[in-house]
């Protein structure tokens, strides 16, 4: 299980607005996370929280190559956060080496075609424009999947290259979120490798009432939870916690050590 840290270089995310959205600010930080144990590093330079507003490409472009340039030589992969063909582009130019995309290949199909070029390591996540669903969630998603899927193959990515993300607090109600943790095994029963993001999201606060720097506990819960269940990645905010949680885990299950 591998721990892929988030570092937003953006004015506007739920979390960590503004806080590393220079080069300097973002490579220490990055630094600090691979130190923590992140494998991963996902860059995102435009907010995807509820209510954000889109920005153009280039402003996108903008914000991540000079981070991109600042990351050059870290001991981890870059992944670029992004549904938009040029932004992808432009960061696999400037070292990124996976694909993270919040529309699966949906919103612009082109963006299997760069994943394939490249054979690039492509996050593809369940999301919708509304939290309506008129049959089964989980049969929602896969039919989302299968489109994604298909997309992906056609194009030429290798089958072992994709990894399928269920979009927490994306398209769905806190009720959703709460049924899709429940429902973990039967995604992962899918045949593909599940990356999990559930840091510090709007459902613990509807559950617990607490703001998003008191949700680490509840993050570690569900993480821990899907650790259990076989979830290959975990994107997360705290990355020091989660490698501690990790390594408490993993000894937990290693019998060889006893």
């Amino acid at each position: 299980m591998k721990i892929m840290g988030i570092l937003n270089v953006t004015p506007d995310s739920f979390s960590d607005g503004s806080q590393h959205n220079t080069p300097d600010l973002a490579l220490a930080f990055a630094r600090q996370m691979v130190a923590d144990g992140a494998d991963i590093i996902d860059l995102g330079g435009e907010s995807t929280r509820p209510g954000h507003r889109p920005i153009s490409d280039q402003a996108e472009i903008d914000r991540i190559v000079p981070v991109l340039q600042a990351l050059e030589g870290i001991s981890v992969p870059i992944s670029i956060d992004t549904y938009k063909v040029r932004v992808a582009r432009a960061a696999i130019e400037h070292g990124a080496t996976i694909l993270n995309d919040i529309w699966g290949f949906q919103k612009q199909p082109d963006m299997a075609k760069l994943a394939a070029e490249h054979q690039l390591l492509s996050i593809l996540m369940h999301n919708q424009t509304t939290c309506d669903y008129h049959e089964d969630l989980l049969q929602a998603m896969q039919r989302f999947f299968d489109r994604s899927i298909e997309l992906a193959l056609s194009a030429g990515l290798k089958e072992e290259r994709i990894v399928l993300d269920p979009g927490i607090g994306f398209g769905k109600t806190w009720q959703h979120n709460w049924q899709v943790l429940r429902r973990l095994d039967e995604i992962i029963d899918w045949g593909y490798p599940v990356l999990l993001g559930t840091s510090r999201k709007g459902m613990y606060g509807a559950l617990l009432g607490n703001q998003v720097s008191e949700r680490l506990a509840a993050t570690l819960a569900t993480s821990v939870y899907a650790f259990e269940r076989g979830v290959a990645y975990l994107r997360v905010h705290d990355v020091k916690a989660h490698d501690d949680a990790r390594k408490v885990w993993q000894r937990i299950n290693d019998e060889t050590l006893d």
